[in-house]
């Protein structure tokens, strides 16, 4: 007499295998995040800011510091945190774990208590290993991770919070992804590095920006550089890539897979499309870009080396327009935020958290609509120094080739200098006189795409001086306190 077969009872690690395989999905699940630079010269209230995160229902937000005021707003708000440490306060972090212990309880243990701030990152340094820095930071990476997860030890938060280096894309290189490698000159610290982060249990941070390779080479095919497909497409071996950011996000991988840590888990620490100050920065483009990317980690596909697995988590860059940053690297620097300086959408995103479309910021306190334009009643012809004087203050980079600004005429461009200056000064009557070339009116002279502001009350008109301020007020206090 047969039996019918007996059925395998499960056993205890098959339970657990397919429990980890869960957890394992549930990890690949990736979360969008935005981040918060205050390198303006028209600050919204940090409060401000904070509902307009979760109007939007961002629930994870990278600071490049530890701004008190940013950071008192972002209580009892249940948003996820990234603080940062200026790479200019590496050196002694680095050399003391005295000053790292009052790093730590000056900014992040005297904040994680009930009500307090998410804090669950801390980023040591932005980018320190940028070839662009020849090694200036590089020395006092590690001694500062270890001194300040030392910190958090004896903080009782070293379970909770974990530290991460912001790398940027540089770090690593290769004519095809599967080849990734880290520059020569890193491949020791970025072992030590990596090896320090995972026995820590935190991710590897990189900032990957198509956008810069399309600006900085005229070969880089700019179909590539998007998500609506190419005509370019990059084979490698079985791999076919038909975007950037897939590519360089694999190279990395395979970067990590050469020193032996290929599963790390990885987070895109900083990636966007700027809107303005470039040929190739608009509207649209950072629509498409910032649409296709969104919609292209949302999908779970991952990437040929990780597919199904996308990266951990994806923060944009970035929630605000900063006009107080260096241009050095071009106008485009101060035109990355989707929503500008006054937190108003610059056009339809959606993040895929619930809303279809941004939200613009509440209860924005602007000061009077008037603006300071160009006298039509006098000789312009001696305007040059003025406008220069402006410029060098305020913020004319839509003025330039590839600017929003920068057909509106010559006339136009003294009027946009006189108004850029005149709202950094808070509308004060005097700065708008440039010797009698400037008059205040109450008609509103923007045209078209380019936007004649009018600044916010309750800000600074020195945010990048505030900003340099505070990064030197926090490295004497802790060189001093190791004294």
């Amino acid at each position: 007499m047969s039996h019918p077969p007996r059925t395998k009872a499960p056993q205890i690690s098959d339970i657990l295998a397919v429990v980890l395989l869960l957890l394992l999905v549930s990890v690949t699940e990736s979360a969008i995040g935005v981040n918060w630079g205050i390198v303006s010269s028209h600050r919204l209230k940090p409060s401000t800011v904070v509902d307009l995160l979760k109007d939007n229902k961002i629930q994870k937000v990278k600071l490049f510091d530890t701004d008190p005021d940013v950071l008192k707003a972002l209580m009892g708000s249940g948003i996820e945190v990234m603080v940062g440490i200026p790479n200019e306060m590496l050196a002694p972090l680095s050399s003391s774990t005295a000053a790292s212990d009052l790093w730590v309880r000056q900014n992040v243990s005297g904040y994680v208590v009930k009500g307090g701030v998410d804090i669950r990152y801390v980023a040591v340094g932005n980018e320190p290993f940028l070839s662009s820095y020849s090694g200036q930071f590089q020395s006092y990476v590690l001694p500062a991770l270890l001194n300040l997860q030392q910190s958090l030890g004896r903080a009782n938060l070293a379970g909770y919070v974990k530290l991460v280096v912001p790398c940027n894309a540089d770090a690593y290189e290769s004519s095809l992804p599967s080849q990734g490698a880290f520059r020569p000159e890193l491949t020791q610290i970025m072992t030590q590095l990596v090896q320090f982060l995972n026995s820590n249990g935190s991710p590897f941070v990189v900032n990957i920006y198509p956008f810069l390779s399309l600006y900085g080479s005229s070969d880089f095919p700019q179909d590539y550089a998007f998500f609506e497909g190419t005509s370019h497409a990059v084979t490698d071996g079985p791999n076919v890539y038909y975007n950037a950011f897939d590519g360089n996000f694999d190279t990395l991988v395979a970067s990590l897979s050469k020193i032996g840590y290929g599963q790390m888990p990885i987070v895109i620490g900083e990636v966007g499309w700027p809107t303005d100050g470039a040929s190739s920065a608009s509207l649209t483009a950072a629509r498409t870009f910032n649409q296709g990317l969104i919609n292209h980690v949302l999908s779970n596909k991952g990437t040929p080396l990780r597919p199904g697995a996308p990266p951990m988590d994806i923060y944009l860059f970035s929630l605000l327009d900063e006009g107080a940053k260096s241009v050095l690297p071009g106008n485009f620097e101060r035109h990355w935020g989707i929503f500008s300086f006054d937190g108003q959408a610059k056009y339809p995103l959606n993040l895929g958290l619930g809303n279809k479309i941004l939200k613009n910021a509440r209860n924005v306190q602007y000061l009077p609509s008037r603006w300071c334009v160009a006298s039509p009643s006098h000789d312009l012809s001696d305007v040059a120094n003025h406008v220069k004087l402006a410029c060098s203050v305020a913020d004319c980079t839509t003025l330039d080739y590839g600017g929003s600004c920068n057909g509106i005429g010559a006339k136009g461009n003294i009027s946009y200098a006189f108004n850029s200056y005149y709202q950094l000064q808070m509308q004060n009557e005097r700065s708008c006189d440039f010797d009698g070339l400037g008059m205040i009116t109450f008609l509103d002279p923007s045209v078209g795409e380019c936007r004649f502001l009018v600044g916010v009350t309750g800000s600074s008109s020195s945010g990048f001086a505030l900003y340099e301020r505070w990064i030197l007020v926090n490295v004497l206090i802790v060189w001093f306190f190791m004294v």
